[in-house]
C-alpha cells in the first residue's frame, strides 16, 4: 500500500493519496481543487488516480472531487447521510451532459481500490452527512485497519467544531443539535481498535477546530487518553459546553464554500493566466473597482500603495484573508514577486477566487512611485500617541482580534469585530470619526485599515497592538465581564 499526505500549509489541509501498488489504482481522499498536484505525484508513483472521495460537504476550501471525476474519470464516493438540505446536487450534471461515475455511501458501505478497502463510518456532528474512512491494507494481507481517514471528526488534540452551519453556512439553531450529535458520535470510537492511526484532514492553524495539534498523524489510543474534547465527553453536558466554547470565528467565505461544494464547484481546468502589467499600465488601475490586492511588507506598502489596494501578504492566513476581504465576484489584480504568482493563484482558486485578470511586481508599484503617480499611505501611531487619541476622545478604537483575545481584555472603549468578519459588520461602525485599529501585534490590524481605508473609512493602525500597548505600561486593559461591547 502506497499513502502520501499532500499539505496545503495556509488552510491546514491534508488530503491523502492512497495507492495499491499491486494493480496500480490510487483514490484521493478530500483533494483541494488544483489537481495537477495529485495526478503528478500519482504518476511519479507509477499509480493513476480511479477514484476519488470526501469525507463531507467542505466550508474553508473548494473540492477537487468534480474536478478529478473530469480529469481523470475517477469513480465519486460520497455521502448520503445527513437531513435533505446537505446532499450532493452536482453528480447529475457533467460537462458536456450525463452523470458522472459515482457511489452514495451509507454508514458500513465498503468499496475497494484495487486491494485497498475503504469503509465509510457516518461521523456527524460537525456536519449532518459527515463520513470517515477506515482504510484496511486487504491486498497486503490485512485483516484489521491501518488508519481512520478521519477528516473534519477526529483531529490531533480536538475535534471538528459543530457550530459552523450555524455560524458559518447561516443556519439559525443548528450548532447546539450538532453539538449533541457529535457527542454521540465520538461515543463511537471504543468500537475501533485503539493501535488504528487517525490521519486527519486539518492541522494546526485551521479554522475548523479551535486546538489541532501540529503533529500530523495520531491514534485512536492516543487521542482516548489525551485530547481534551475527547476527554470532555464522559458527560454530554460537559462536552456540549466544552466544544462551543471559544470558537474562532469563521471566515467569511466559508458560507460560499459550503454552498459551492453542495451545489458543484465550477471546473477549473488550469490555473488562471492574468496580464502582466507595466507600471504605467498598473497606475490606469481603478483599485476601488477591482480587488488589487497587495502582497509586499508592511512597511513598503504603509509607506506608499496605490489608492484602494488591500495589504494581504503571502503569509499562513493569506488564503483565510483573501476570502474574507475580496468578493468571489471580483475582479483580481496581484502585486507580487514573479516567482511567487502561482502559488498567490493557487491559494486563491483554493477558495473560488478565479478572476485574477492582471498581476505586477513590487518594483512597478515603487517606478510608479518614483514617476510621481498617485500613491496613498496609511496612519499609524505608536503607544503614546494612540493613548492621548483615545483619552482625547479624537478616535473610536476597533479591536480586530477573536472574541476569545478580545475576552482577556482591550482598550477601554473598543468594539470588537474580528477581522475575517468584518466585511460583514461595516455598518457597525461610526462613518464620521477616525478609527483606531488594534490586534495582537499589528499584522491582522494593518490587513483590516486597509480593507477599511478602501471602504472609505479614515483610519489609524496601533503598531505592534496590545503586545506594545501592554509592555508600554499603558493604563490597565479592561476586561471583559459576561456583558461584552459588542462582540462578535
Amino acid at each position: 500500500m502506497f499513502m502520501r499526505v499532500v499539505y496545503d500549509e495556509k488552510l491546514a489541509q491534508a488530503a491523502y493519496l492512497i495507492g495499491c501498488q499491486k494493480t496500480g489504482e490510487a483514490i484521493v481522499i478530500d483533494p483541494q481543487r488544483d489537481v495537477d498536484r495529485y495526478l503528478a505525484l500519482a504518476a511519479d508513483n507509477g499509480l493513476r488516480i480511479t477514484a476519488v472521495a470526501e469525507t463531507h460537504i467542505h466550508a474553508d476550501f473548494l473540492s477537487g472531487a468534480r474536478e478529478l471525476a473530469e480529469r481523470a474519470g475517477a469513480r465519486v464516493y460520497v455521502s448520503d447521510e445527513g437531513d435533505a438540505e446537505w446532499k450532493y446536487e452536482w453528480l447529475d450534471k457533467k460537462i458536456g451532459g450525463g452523470v458522472y461515475d459515482h457511489q452514495l455511501l451509507h454508514d458500513g458501505d465498503t468499496f475497494r481500490v484495487g486491494g485497498i478497502e475503504l469503509r465509510a463510518l457516518h461521523t456527524p456532528g460537525h456536519t449532518p452527512e459527515h463520513l470517515a474512512f477506515l482504510v484496511t491494507d486487504r491486498g497486503g494481507g490485512a485483516d484489521a485497519p491501518l488508519g481512520l481517514a478521519s477528516g473534519d471528526f477526529v483531529f490531533v488534540g480536538d475535534l471538528g467544531r459543530p457550530d459552523l452551519l450555524e455560524t458559518a453556512a447561516g443556519q439559525a439553531g443548528a450548532m447546539l443539535p450538532a453539538a449533541r450529535r457529535l457527542h454521540r458520535t465520538v461515543l463511537g470510537l471504543d468500537r475501533l481498535p485503539e493501535f488504528v492511526q487517525v490521519w486527519p484532514g486539518h492541522g494546526a492553524g485551521s479554522a475548523c477546530g479551535k486546538a489541532l495539534g501540529a503533529v500530523p498523524i495520531s491514534t485512536i489510543g492516543y487521542e482516548k487518553r489525551f485530547n481534551p474534547a475527547i476527554r470532555a465527553a464522559q458527560r454530554e453536558e460537559d462536552f456540549v459546553r466544552f466544544i462551543l466554547a471559544d470558537q474562532p470565528e469563521p471566515p467569511l467565505y466559508f458560507a460560499n464554500m459550503k454552498r459551492d461544494n453542495k451545489l458543484g464547484p465550477r471546473v477549473l481546468g488550469a490555473l488562471p493566466r492574468p496580464q502582466r502589467l507595466s507600471a504605467e499600465e498598473l497606475a490606469r488601475v481603478d483599485a476601488h473597482r477591482a480587488a488589487l490586492i497587495d502582497t509586499r511588507g508592511w512597511s513598503a506598502f504603509r509607506s506608499g500603495h496605490l489608492p484602494g489596494a488591500l495589504w494581504i501578504p503571502l503569509t499562513r492566513s493569506f488564503t483565510s484573508d483573501a476570502g474574507s476581504f475580496v468578493r468571489e465576484d471580483e475582479e483580481i489584480v496581484l502585486i507580487v514577486e514573479p516567482e511567487r504568482l502561482e502559488e498567490a493563484l493557487r491559494d486563491l482558486v483554493r477558495i473560488g477566487l478565479d478572476r485574477v485578470s492582471a498581476w505586477a511586481t513590487p518594483g512597478d508599484v515603487d517606478a510608479l512611485a518614483r514617476a510621481g503617480g498617485a500613491v496613498a499611505s496609511l496612519p499609524e501611531v505608536g503607544v503614546e500617541q494612540a493613548r492621548g487619541l483615545v483619552e482625547r476622545g479624537e478616535v473610536s478604537v476597533l479591536d480586530v482580534r477573536r472574541a476569545s483575545e478580545f475576552a482577556e481584555g482591550r482598550i477601554p472603549g473598543a468594539v470588537n469585530i474580528a477581522h475575517t468578519r468584518l466585511a460583514a459588520h461595516l455598518e457597525q461602525l461610526p462613518r464620521d470619526r477616525t478609527l483606531l485599529v488594534n490586534c495582537r501585534s499589528g499584522g491582522r490590524s494593518g490587513r483590516a485599515c486597509a480593507f477599511l481605508q478602501r471602504k472609505g473609512r479614515r483610519v489609524v493602525n496601533l503598531a505592534g497592538g496590545m503586545l506594545a500597548w501592554d509592555a508600554a505600561a499603558a493604563p490597565p486593559s479592561a476586561f471583559c465581564s459576561t456583558k461584552r461591547e459588542n462582540a462578535t
